[in-house]
Formats: structure tokens, sequence, C-alpha cells
């Protein structure tokens, strides 16, 4: 029997254009260059103000260009090779180079290449290169999967943390060995897991790092060597023999391949006489404008298939101009907001000076969501007078120190690693010896909590660092 019923429910739905606002959010200056790029060849209604255009050169530069023309025909007939007058506009002869110049391919796009040869789907290819884009400059991957799914779906099309995992395992195929690993842990799995022939000391290893890991940071040895069924000296063996595996997939010379090397600001900070002036750098909405010659054409059309065409660019263009003024002026407050906490900070660069910071007192301060102000701070970098400084790194948790202040876990991170580089490499300091110590500094820290720092720093247990050393 057919029947029917009326109900009430109270639901909440992101428009299009909302998620298209949050994408752009996420953007850092270069990115949203790349994207006003794109829409400049697609949307005819877009179009770029000349003194902004790059390629706009002045009237002696044109001059200068029409007189290398002049004498083309004796130009024509001159023997000297092509290779070496064009090598003469930028070497002296004196300084010419012997050999080519080989070009260098950053860790990130080389795996993005080896992910092409896996025969992959296309949704698997795009979050596959998601996953790369979000590596950390070892190789590690230190997100969690719900923060990659949450960002991703927002950025490309839904996805869950299932998805992303499975898709991880192909990036563990990749090479560098170890590309793509939460921790040191699995890092070193991956690289004793890749061998076709393992030796009984490396599969131990791997019995260890997947079973017993956690017990192994924890320095619980004792326990450790009657699950593996060890006598004290095999055990020291077997960690002697991972102290000697790379800890970091991408190490040396591959850090002066990294992007994060040439960064390009996204907000300037600057001091003058004592006060602060904030810039917001890269694109502009002032730098473009809604061609006049097109909206001249929208009055004389009467095609209606053509007309809904043209409006729905227009649309588009004035949408995207405003989106680009709405996501400068939200890092602009952002940026007061931040300034404004961390002033002590901004002062001297002084990191002992950063304050407990996060996202809900920032969201609070200039009347925005936290997932905005995430998407805001995310991949966006602060040019000051002390450096350049990742804006997502100043959000930290705080800690109550001895005296009853709450102290930036950040600032202890710092003492901690200070602590450790100084320490005697061939005696180093255990973790309980570490709480000791920055007790005496002042910071009041569990033994666990040191030893989750000293995962976040990708620092090893005692006992690896004095068979490293």
């Amino acid at each position: 029997m057919i029947s029917q019923n009326q109900s009430q429910q109270q639901t909440q739905k992101i428009l299009p254009q909302q998620i298209q606002l949050l994408n752009l959010f996420q953007y850092n200056s270069q990115e949203l260059l790349l994207h006003i790029r794109q829409e400049l060849e697609q949307n005819p209604y877009l179009e770029e103000l000349a003194e902004h255009k790059e390629d706009a050169g002045s009237e002696e530069y044109n001059r200068e260009a029409a007189a290398d023309y002049k004498d083309w025909e004796e130009y024509a007939d001159n023997d000297v090779p092509d290779y070496k007058v064009e090598y003469a506009n930028y070497f002296n002869e004196s300084d010419m180079p012997e050999r080519p110049l080989a070009a260098q391919v950053d860790f990130r796009e080389a795996a993005k290449r080896q992910l092409d040869l896996l025969y992959l789907s296309d949704r698997e290819t795009a979050i596959g290169n998601y996953l790369i884009d979000c590596l950390e400059e070892t190789g590690l991957l230190e997100k969690d999967m719900e923060t990659i799914a949450d960002d991703f779906s927002f950025s490309q099309f839904l996805t869950t943390p299932e998805e992303i995992e499975s898709v991880l395992k192909y990036i563990h195929q990749l090479e560098p060995l170890g590309i793509g690993a939460r921790s040191i842990g699995e890092s070193w799995l991956l690289q004793l897991q890749a061998k076709k022939q393992k030796s009984l000391m490396e599969r131990k290893a791997i019995e260890l790092l997947a079973n017993y890991y956690e017990e192994f940071k924890n320095r619980r040895f004792e326990k450790l060597m009657d699950k593996l069924d060890l006598e004290e000296s095999e055990f020291r063996e077997l960690v002697l023999f991972l102290s000697k595996l790379p800890m970091r997939p991408v190490a040396g010379d591959a850090h002066s391949l990294s992007p994060k090397n040439n960064i390009v600001p996204d907000v300037e900070i600057s001091r003058n006489a004592g006060d602060f002036t904030i810039t917001v750098c890269g694109i502009h909405s002032e730098q473009f404008r809604l061609s006049d010659s097109m909206q001249e054409n929208l009055d004389q059309t009467k095609d209606k298939a053509a007309l809904q065409y043209l409006r729905s660019k227009m649309q588009s263009a004035n949408w995207l101009l405003y989106a680009i003024k709405q996501r400068n002026e939200s890092i602009m407050k952002i940026t007061k907001a931040i300034l404004q906490m961390q002033e002590a900070y901004f002062e001297e660069g002084d990191i002992n000076k950063l304050q407990p910071m996060v996202l809900k007192h920032i969201a609070d301060k200039v009347g925005l969501d936290i997932s905005t102000v995430s998407r805001l701070t995310s991949n966006k970098y602060a040019q000051t007078p002390f450096g350049t400084i990742h804006l997502k790194e100043l959000f930290t948790e705080g800690i109550e120190n001895k005296e009853g202040e709450v102290i930036s876990n950040r600032v202890i991170r710092h003492a901690l690693e200070e602590v450790i580089e100084r320490e005697d490499k061939r005696n180093p300091y255990t973790d309980q010896q570490l709480v000791g110590i920055l007790m005496n500094k002042g910071f009041k820290v569990a033994r666990r909590t040191v030893a989750k720092y000293r995962d976040l720093l990708h620092i090893p247990v005692a006992q690896v660092r004095a068979i490293w050393a």
C-alpha cells in the first residue's frame, strides 16, 4: 500500500561556490597565480591590466628589439655556429662551461613520474599526486589520513581515509625506498621488505618493526628479547644493524632541491620605527578587470545559447575577483590577529617567546570558521625581519611550567632539540634523563611527552643515537 508521510529536518549543505572559495583560500601565492593564468586563458571576460602584465615592456625595449633586426642580412650570412652565439649571450668566453649543466629534479617530481608507470586509475593517480605533495622534505608523511582526506575532498573530489590509505601503499613502492612512511620505523620496514633475499638479521628486524616498534621506542628491551627469542649480544647486533639504515628516505643533497629553499612569501611583515606593517604579496583583484569589449558584445548578442554562455563567464569572472579580494582581506585579518598574540615573538624572532595559540583563538578574533583559518594559514609563508616563517607552525598547544605559566609546546621541543644537540654523542641522554634536564630548565613534562616530541623531531632513542654516533 502506498503511503505518504511529511517530516521536517534540518540539514546543512555547502554550495559549490563555497567549496571553490575554500579551495582558493588554500592556494599560496604561486598556486593562485597559476590558477589565474588558467582562468585568463579560458574566460574571455577576465583581463589583466596592462601595467601589471609581466611581458609589458617599455618603448625603449621595443626600440632595442626593432634595432636587432636592422642588420638581419649581415647576421644571416654570419658563419659563427648558432650554439656559440647563444652561449655568448649568457657567458663570457673565459667563464664558458666545459660541459652541459644538468637539470636537477625534485624528489616529488621523480616520485610522480614513477607513479605514472603503475597503471593506476585517474582517481588513484590524483590522490597519489596529492599524497606526494604532502610529503615532508625528509620524504616522510606526517599528516594523518583523516586530515588528508578532508583537505583533498575540499580541493578535488570526495574521498575517505580508507581510500587514501590504499593509495599510500602504491607510494610505498616508489623510490627512494621508504618514501611516504609515517615514521622512522615504517621507513626502515619498507626498506627491508623491498629486499628479495633476506638474511636472518633482516627477518628479525622486520619482525621487530612490524610487531614491536612501540616497545622498541619505549625501550622495553628485555621484553623484546623474549619476544624475538634473542640473547643480549644478538639484540645489540640487531640494534646496531638498524642504526646503519637511512633514518630518512630523502636526505643529504636532496634537501637543497626542495621547493622550501625557494619560498615565495604570501605575507610580508616589516617593522619601521617600532610599528609593524603587513603586506599581502602576490595577486590582487585590482590587477584585473572585466573586458569592456566583451560587455559590449553581451548587449549585442541575441542568440540565447551564446547569451547564456557569456553571462556565465561574466559571473565567473566577477566571482573570481570577489574571491581574490576576500582571500587577501582574510589573510590580512588573520596575520594582524597573529601579530597581536605573538608580538613578543615578532620583536626579535626568539622562539622562546612564542605564546600558546590554537586555530580557535584566531578564529574567534577575526570572526571566521576554524577550518577557514586553517586553510588560509596552510602552505602560507611570511617574510619577517628575522627570516621566512611558516604561518601554520605558529599554532601550538600550551603546557604549564613549574611556575604555573602556560608556555608553547614548540618552546619545549626547541629546548629538547638543543639539549640533544649538546649531549655527549657516545653517552646520550635517556628519555628519563631528558625529563630531569627539562625540569631544571623550568619545563614540567612527562617521559611519554619527551618521547612524543623526540619522535616529532625524528630523533631516535638513546641506544640508537649512541650506536649511530
